[in-house]
């Protein structure tokens, strides 16, 4: 049995989530086909707990209790805590900013973001979707999952150009993917973000299954002359946390 308020709730959150500029009630009354009267009072509600947040031109916004409850649902994944540290230890031995993501409904999804003090803006932020085939973090994953399941994704995958860098051909992809198989590392090269060169490795638990990625970004003009040192350092990093997660190569 569902409660039709608790889901209208949820509905609401997961519809604002794709919306960082807000929502009015009327747009989304008709994006959820609910009755505005109804819809006014779970909002008024949500913004009065600190859920939402209405904007000048009265529109609705994820609000910053979600900060707090979503950070403290992080602290809750064994992986995600396991790994702070080493991931703060690999942003001061490379330098650069430090991403850690999971990969959710065949997107990458970022769980961590250690930033150095001389790292360069980027989009991606903790929470954040971003798709599989044109980030470092996404092509581990689909490097480094099971064969079947990778050609799954792949095949319902729709691969459109973001940057002039980004590989829109699945042929080129798999060929792509099956080099950083054997290198043990992704790579994108400004394929998601133009300049920004990222080395990406998979993190696995207990059961050898891959649960998480691992990544170093920055410039290309800093990260790419220094790709092999920086990836020493993160196939350790990404190592580390594996065996923190209970991971042990070839049944050690």
């Amino acid at each position: 049995m569902t409660v039709k308020s608790a889901d209208r709730v949820i509905d609401i959150l997961d519809l604002l989530k794709d919306f960082p500029d807000g929502l009015t009630l009327k747009e989304i009354a008709n994006k959820l086909s609910l009755p505005q009267s109804s819809t006014y009072h779970l909002l008024q509600t949500l913004e009065k707990r600190g859920l939402l947040l209405v904007t000048e031109r009265k529109s609705y916004k994820l609000g910053p209790k979600l900060i707090q409850i979503g950070t403290r649902a992080l602290q809750t994944l064994d992986i995600n805590t396991e790994a702070q540290p080493h991931l703060r230890k690999l942003m001061e031995q490379v330098e650069e900013t430090v991403f850690m993501a999971v990969m959710i409904e065949q997107e990458l999804v970022y769980v961590a973001k250690i930033d150095n003090p001389r790292s360069v803006r980027t989009s991606a932020q903790i929470g954040m979707r971003k798709p599989m085939y044109c980030t470092g973090l996404g092509k581990a994953f689909l490097a480094f999952l099971p064969e079947p399941v990778k050609e799954n994704i792949v095949a319902d995958m729709e691969m459109p150009a973001i940057t002039s860098n980004t590989i829109t051909n699945k042929h080129e992809l798999n060929e792509q993917l099956s080099v950083f198989r054997k290198q043990g590392y992704a790579i994108d090269d400004g394929e998601n973000e133009s300049g920004l060169y990222c080395l990406a490795a998979p993190v696995y638990n207990a059961s050898g299954e891959m649960v998480a990625a691992v990544s170093v970004s920055g410039p290309k003009d800093r990260v790419y002359p220094r790709s092999e040192e920086i990836v020493e350092e993160l196939l350790k990093t990404a190592k580390t946390i594996s065996e923190r997660a209970g991971f042990r190569k070839g049944g050690e």
